[in-house]
């Protein structure tokens, strides 16, 4: 029987691998490298979410999907370090931007934007450290149905977000974009231009950011 819920299913999921093209694995070749300030700190269609003072002296960009484990023990282990002490005290900003490497992820990073920039954090940090009981559920669309529901979703209004176009385009147009810049994997940070791959340990963080911020 095809019912409401199975049409969502399948707009949800089947339309996503519809456009399995744009998923891809970019060839080894196309590893990030370091970044102009003018194409990286080009944002995206809906904009960048930032945290931390605009005029900071270290500038953090993280590319990141939100069913990448390595990503989920970043922000479980540094990002708190990072922001407890240098993005609160300023002297660090950073910025999130979507990299999803699956149709899950895209899905979840459309339920962190449909609700405006004040929720993004919340509601992406909420699937992250919230990974396991959804992203790697039997179920997963019922598991962050469920999950961002905390977040202020009804169902109407999480079948309403994952139906909308403009949402949905957006979150592929920044993956397609970091893809241009060489990202090919998650997580990819770019500290000052500079790229560093993988889930920087809080020390290795404090190792890095010690040279930029002295004097």
């Amino acid at each position: 029987m095809i019912t409401r819920r199975r049409v969502l299913e399948t707009m949800a999921v089947g339309a996503f691998v519809a456009t399995a093209a744009r998923w891809l694995p970019i060839a080894p070749a196309a590893w990030a490298q370091d970044a102009k300030p003018e194409e990286l700190n080009q944002a995206g269609p809906l904009g960048d979410v930032t945290l931390g003072n605009p005029d900071a002296k270290v500038n953090i960009i993280e590319y990141a999907s939100l069913t990448c484990s390595h990503c989920a023990e970043f922000h479980e282990k540094t990002l708190p370090m990072l922001k407890s002490k240098y993005i609160d005290t300023g002297k660090v900003r950073f910025t999130l931007r979507e990299f999803p490497l699956d149709p899950l992820a895209t899905a979840g990073f459309m339920l962190a934007r449909c609700q405006g920039n004040d929720k993004y954090y919340p509601i992406s940090d909420l699937l992250f450290s919230k990974q396991q009981q959804w992203a790697f559920n039997d179920k997963p669309l019922d598991g962050l149905a469920q999950l961002v529901k905390q977040a202020g979703y009804t169902q109407e209004s999480f079948e309403a977000c994952l139906k909308n176009q403009k949402i949905y385009d957006a979150v592929v147009a920044e993956r397609d974009r970091g893809a241009k810049l060489g990202v090919n994997s998650t997580p990819t940070l770019f500290i000052n231009g500079k790229v560093y791959r993988g889930a920087l340990e809080p020390a290795e963080m404090e190792k890095t950011l010690a040279p930029l911020l002295a004097g």
